[in-house]
């Protein structure tokens, strides 16, 4: 009976063994498998935002080179003003066409990039390889939109150069223009350049307390004995989510751990 005993123990030791084994291999699949599902999105993520970029660069050029062809050009216009008219249509287009090329040379890079194996990761793929000419393309496309004002209102001034109501009309164009273009540095360009060029830009949430949400308001400040109890009640609060990322930390070193004693060929997707 003893040995039967035994037998029956070492049976049930064996199989939780086995099941640890297999549950072990289910989770490094499963990981593998979010990291694909990861990097693929970052992939989308990155060529959505080259093929925008590029899109309303290429639209840019297309538009200022049509400006360069199809004006009707006096005879008697001012030598300096056809200048530098032509002068700054030629940098629009330039920038533009930067901008455009860098995008999509970028676009067909990160297409080519291997989400499965991932010999580098995408992030350090992307921070080396992509993000300096990402730079130069936003930087170019930045220059570019103040120019081509600028050649809308050089637009109006060789058009009606001709006319009787040249100063009133150029003017009014002029100074649309001026508005647009003051818009531009004082509100879009400020706010959003610097942004979009962030390696990594996250906001952070952590920390904030009395948040409104679903139309609550934050609850009125409360007395000293109240606040005493909120710093009580605060502090637990910390202590259980510490409590809480340890145990986080500790699934995911056994989860690592089982995930370094598979093979390459076991948890590589094919």
């Amino acid at each position: 009976m003893i040995g039967l005993a035994a037998g029956m123990e070492m049976a049930d030791m064996a199989w939780e063994v086995k099941c640890r084994e297999e549950d072990m291999k289910q989770r490094a699949l499963e990981n593998e498998r979010h990291a694909i599902d990861d990097a693929r999105r970052s992939v989308d993520e990155k060529a959505e935002q080259l093929k925008v970029l590029a899109n309303q660069s290429a639209l840019f050029a297309g538009f200022s080179m049509v400006v360069l062809v199809e004006s009707n050009i006096p005879d008697d216009i001012n030598v300096a003003l056809l200048t530098f008219f032509g002068g700054v249509t030629a940098s629009v287009i330039a920038l533009m066409l930067i901008s455009t090329l860098n995008s999509t040379y970028i676009l067909v890079a990160i297409l080519r990039y291997d989400c499965v194996n991932r010999p580098v990761p995408f992030d350090d793929f992307w921070r080396k390889r992509c993000e300096p000419d990402w730079k130069l393309a936003l930087r170019t496309f930045s220059y570019g939109v103040p120019l081509f004002m600028s050649v809308v209102a050089l637009v109006a001034w060789v058009t009606f150069w001709d006319s009787d109501s040249l100063y009133y009309s150029a003017t009014v164009v002029t100074a649309i223009v001026l508005a647009v273009t003051m818009f531009w540095f004082g509100s879009t360009k400020r706010k959003w350049t610097d942004f979009l060029m962030m390696s990594e830009a996250r906001l952070s949430t952590r920390g904030t307390s009395y948040r409104t949400m679903n139309g609550m308001r934050s609850p009125p400040p409360a007395s000293k004995e109240g606040n005493e109890q909120n710093r009580r009640s605060i502090e637990s609060g910390q202590s259980n989510e510490d409590q809480s990322d340890a145990e986080s930390i500790g699934s995911l070193n056994s989860s690592s751990q089982a995930v370094g004693n598979l093979s390459s060929s076991e948890t590589k997707m094919k």
